[in-house]
């Protein structure tokens, strides 16, 4: 099953980049337990080895196409965001390195995979996905769509995915008016 996991994550990642049209700079979050990776119950069985996977498939992913990769810490750490520091010039950090059963096994390894990794409480992603469960809601911009993935399984976890749009505003008649245009 390991040796699927980096195949997986890629297939989901490439599905992904054009249901949502992601492009160059776009800031793109994943939440993910490596226990329900690996068939156990989330928060269990963290996985430094199938985050390793998870991690090279993603961030490949990610400088191949320019986008920044943010990885949701658990609950245990508030859910805060590892990041490049290039995504968030000017964010306030916060100090703290995740350790697998504290910030969960993939945000450790974003951690020492990044090459200038920061720690951010939140972010306002462009779009994203949601492995096992994990809830990266609050990390996405308003307003959330759901993006319906073909594959979306990774190990024994479900995916779950999002892009986000502008807001509307000005009722329907401000944005019937604007298509006219």
């Amino acid at each position: 099953m390991k040796e699927n996991i980096y195949i997986q994550t890629k297939i989901i990642m490439e599905e992904m980049g054009e249901k949502a049209n992601l492009q160059k700079g776009n800031v793109f979050v994943v939440g993910c337990s490596t226990s329900e990776v690996t068939g156990a119950k989330i928060g269990t069985n963290s996985s430094p080895e199938v985050a390793k996977l998870l991690f090279d498939a993603l961030y490949d992913y990610a400088k191949e196409k320019g986008i920044y990769l943010a990885i949701q810490c658990c609950e245990h750490l508030n859910r805060a965001i590892i990041v490049e520091k290039e995504a968030v010039p000017f964010a306030e950090t916060v100090n703290v390195v995740p350790q697998p059963k504290a910030g969960g096994s993939l945000a450790t390894a974003a951690y020492h995979g990044f090459t200038h990794p920061v720690v951010v409480e939140e972010i306002k992603a462009d779009a994203g996905i949601d492995i096992g469960s994990t809830l990266i809601g609050m990390h996405l911009k308003r307003v959330a769509v759901p993006v319906r993935l073909e594959h979306n399984k990774i190990g024994e976890a479900t995916v779950v995915a999002a892009r986000t749009r502008p807001k509307f505003i000005g009722g329907v008649r401000a944005v019937y008016n604007q298509e006219l245009l």
